[in-house]
């Protein structure tokens, strides 16, 4: 429950519906960058006999992203999440030419990371048959409840996938070719595969960042396909694991962070991975506590 403070006392703050589908697409649509970070293109995009609700663009994968909404809580999130990223894959050249209309743009086939499509479903309730028929790790869809409640107050929260287990098919009818094919196109990464190359000591000094980290609030740990992203609203860290080191980027801009040591060097002018305009490589742990408050400014910025 959600209380408001008002001359000492609390006052519950009761939830205040949203009565339609459109409704929640409309204030998504409108809202995109700051709740999900993605750059909107698009509302009910014609494809395939399909209507897609809103097509978005994820800047920091350069990738295309599905949005649907729900109200209801009988459907198959799956197949319908599957049959989008296999229409997608199908007909890219149509969802690039998109891009380019709306956004007077040039992006081409190859500048877009397709194994790092998705497909996000948002919702007011998801069913636990939905969230468990979701919980795999290699699955590319995810779920997001929204709520309204009064004195304009939205509320969203991302379900977690916590399953180890990868979602198989056997391909024996249609439906199982289906999430085959789009199976073998995306990717998911995972924090094992990134510490793979990592020395034993590395290892050691990644969990201790991840075990400070993770202690602060709503901090969400997310592997990219380049690095590990540590993320509040938006990314506050990002970690880069190589074979003896860890190079660290702090999401916040130039002259934003107050580092005294001169510690993180300035790339703004540089490409890079991670988020943010300041990097720093460690093998040890010599200076921990002092990168830890440089990254917690970035949290205090960029935290939920």
């Amino acid at each position: 429950m959600l209380f408001q403070i008002k001359e000492g006392k609390a006052k519950q703050v009761r939830e205040k519906e949203f009565k339609l589908e459109k409704d929640i697409q409309f204030f998504v649509e409108k809202n995109m960058e700051e709740l999900l970070g993605l750059e909107f293109i698009t509302t009910e995009f014609a494809i395939n006999n399909f209507r897609i609700d809103s097509l978005a663009y994820d800047r920091e994968n350069n990738a295309f992203m599905i949005v649907e909404y729900k109200r209801g809580r009988n459907e198959s999130l799956i197949d319908q999440g599957y049959t989008y990223l296999n229409i997608l894959f199908d007909r890219k050249a149509d969802f690039i030419l998109k891009y380019n209309e709306e956004k007077n743009k040039n992006l081409r086939i190859g500048d877009i990371d397709w194994e790092q499509s998705r497909v996000i479903f948002i919702s007011p309730k998801f069913t636990d048959y939905q969230i468990k028929a979701n919980d795999f790790k290699n699955n590319p869809i995810e779920l997001i409840q929204i709520k309204r409640y009064e004195n304009d107050i939205v509320e969203t929260d991302r379900i977690k996938k916590n399953s180890n287990i990868k979602m198989e098919t056997i391909e024996n009818n249609d439906k199982d070719s289906l999430i085959s094919n789009v199976d073998n196109q995306v990717k998911i990464y995972t924090e094992e595969e990134h510490l793979s190359k990592a020395s034993d000591e590395l290892k050691e000094l990644y969990n201790k960042f991840r075990n400070v980290i993770t202690e602060w609030d709503n901090i969400e740990v997310e592997a990219k396909k380049f690095y590990i992203a540590f993320k509040g609203a938006r990314n506050i860290a990002d970690v880069v694991v190589q074979s003896r080191s860890l190079k660290i980027f702090i999401n916040l801009r130039a002259g934003e962070l107050d580092d005294p040591k001169e510690l993180f060097r300035n790339i703004s002018e540089v490409g890079h991975w991670g988020n943010g305009d300041y990097e720093t490589t460690i093998s040890d742990d010599i200076n921990f506590e002092y990168i830890m408050s440089l990254i917690k400014q970035s949290w205090i910025k960029n935290k939920k």
